[in-house]
């Protein structure tokens, strides 16, 4: 049962947000044809009127980007009141220089704003290795503030000014209950391509975390929760959306996800069954945000669910999922609409999970089915099934479907959410170097 229904606005929806998104031309020669789309938006601000909680996950690659760098400092004491964030430029691996700009971003925005710039946090996406073009984000500051707005087009502009290889902004909010108080959350994010995140809270890569264009998320809700609490609800619903996807199997310099929460709802102290119904609008808000960027990734046609139970662990079936989810000779055949049992069972044996041919089952369904009785099987204990060739392609032709893998060894189960391999992700992502605006990112 779903406590909490769709509204209008995303970031905005609930009290006390402004934005608004402009274009202040970030973009250079050699920032990608992603970013190169002509006049686009590509400077967004996000601004609670009050001062807000705030929680943030971020990329735990080794290789982590100037505007990352500072979020995690800013962040660090729970408190935030405003974001600004760039397109067209990573601001990744640009030494002191990047560490510089992406400081003088925050200072800038909170200097028009009057807070401290500690208060305010930073996101970059777009090219790798390339200066910031400061002069232009500093004018862009300047006027973007003359433009906040708590209208729903002044979120689609935020929306689309974080977009870059992205063909369509990414908006959500909703609406729900919290001991007898309307609260609204809403979001925004970008990321079609350099996608299989794996974020923590400090960008500190746990043990047990897998080695994985950016993913960027922005969440608003005028709840009133502890900057502690707020921190354990984002993780938690992070763990089951955005660390659940990939496009590419490609970590960013630069992934973000960051949630400001800002009490104007007014609502008391949380219940225990008050935190379980803001625990699933931000896992529902979370897990919506992450298949549309799997939906819209580069080239995509299909949306595979991966579905792995039956594993020892719950450590080896996220293994299992995602060396299933990101061979390129399943995302290929995915593709092309053939259920190739045999380049998945092969992707199963060389993942790190304990695998035991005899035991395993693999089978498909529609979209976000489980039970037995509907499942389509290919393979049942190692073996393949009588199911007619025909009835396997029909299971796989439609642009989202399930695949299920049972491992039959364990509790332990995974869900990932993947994206198939096409012509057109090659082609985008290749580039020409008798062109370079047409190099990736």
């Amino acid at each position: 049962m779903k406590f909490f229904h769709s509204i209008d606005g995303s970031i905005v929806a609930p009290q006390g947000f402004l934005t608004a998104g402009l274009f202040c031309d970030v973009k250079r020669l050699g920032t990608g044809k992603g970013s190169n789309k002509g006049q686009k938006r590509d400077l967004a601000v996000i601004v609670s009127e009050v001062p807000a909680t705030a929680a943030g996950m971020f990329t735990t690659n080794q290789i982590c980007a100037a505007p990352v760098k500072v979020c995690v400092e800013h962040i660090a004491d729970g408190k935030a009141q405003a974001v600004v964030i760039n397109s067209g430029n990573a601001n990744a691996c640009t030494g002191p220089r990047g560490l510089k700009d992406a400081q003088e971003m925050a200072a800038l925005l909170a200097e028009e704003l009057l807070f401290q710039p500690e208060d305010v946090l930073v996101g970059s996406t777009g090219r790798i290795g390339l200066e910031l073009p400061m002069p232009n984000i500093s004018a862009g500051i300047r006027q973007i503030v003359k433009e906040l707005d708590d209208a729903p087009t002044a979120a689609h502009h935020a929306a689309e000014a974080i977009m870059t290889s992205d063909t369509q902004p990414k908006e959500i909010a909703v609406e729900f209950q919290l001991g007898g108080q309307t609260v609204r959350l809403g979001g925004i994010a970008k990321g079609a391509g350099m996608i299989q995140p794996g974020m923590s809270p400090t960008g500190v890569r746990p043990a047990s975390m897998p080695l994985h264009a950016t993913m960027l998320a922005y969440l608003t809700t005028d709840a009133k929760i502890s900057a502690g609490t707020l921190r354990k609800c984002l993780r938690e619903a992070v763990a089951s959306s955005f660390n659940c996807i990939t496009v590419d199997g490609d970590m960013s310099t630069n992934d973000t996800v960051l949630l400001l929460a800002n009490g104007l709802a007014g609502n008391k102290k949380l219940s225990a069954r008050d935190l379980k119904t803001f625990q699933a609008a931000l896992n529902h808000v979370c897990l919506e945000l992450s298949k549309m960027m799997v939906r819209d990734g580069e080239g995509v046609t299909r949306l595979v669910t991966v579905r792995v139970r039956g594993a020892k662990t719950q450590k080896e079936a996220d293994a299992a999922a995602r060396a299933v989810g990101n061979s390129a000779l399943v995302k290929t055949s995915w593709n092309g609409g053939d259920p190739n049992w045999g380049r998945i069972i092969d992707a199963l044996g060389y993942s790190p999970a304990k695998v035991v041919e005899e035991k395993v089952d693999i089978a498909y369904s529609m979209s976000n089915t489980s039970e037995a009785k509907k499942l389509t099987y290919s393979l049942k204990k190692g073996r393949p099934t009588r199911t007619p060739f025909e009835t396997l392609c029909a299971a796989v032709a439609p642009a989202e479907f399930d695949l299920h893998i049972n491992l039959n060894l364990g509790k332990g189960q995974a869900t990932l959410y993947a994206a198939d391999l096409t012509e057109e992700y090659v082609d985008f992502n290749k580039g020409d170097i008798s062109d370079p605006a047409s190099l990736g990112g």
